[in-house]
């Protein structure tokens, strides 16, 4: 069964600070246009296979890796919700706390 896809604020703030700085560093819209067709593929298959993201220490939160960039996410039963999108070059400690506070 698919889940309907819920892209918290923060992932949609997330999102749209990871454009806005391709869009800027390689003057083009070009990657960011492939970017979002990779997040949105990656959110439809998870939507339809939920238990295939890695598990985190949190009970439910799951992250699927997609190019550098882990979505984090929380399936329910009729519903995906896309919580955050994190860059895996930063500091991992980051990504930690942004789970904790999920």
């Amino acid at each position: 069964m698919a889940r309907k896809i819920i892209w918290s604020k923060q992932a949609q703030q997330d999102r749209y600070s990871i454009f806005k700085f391709w869009n800027k560093r390689n003057k083009s819209t070009r990657y960011s246009k492939k970017l979002n067709k990779l997040f949105i593929a990656a959110a439809e298959f998870v939507a339809q296979n939920p238990s295939t993201g890695k598990l985190t220490d949190r009970e439910n939160i799951r992250l699927k890796f997609v190019s550098h960039f882990a979505l984090i996410y929380e399936a329910k039963q009729s519903q995906l919700h896309l919580l955050s999108i994190f860059d895996t070059r930063q500091n991992p400690d980051k990504l930690e706390e942004i789970i904790s506070n999920e």
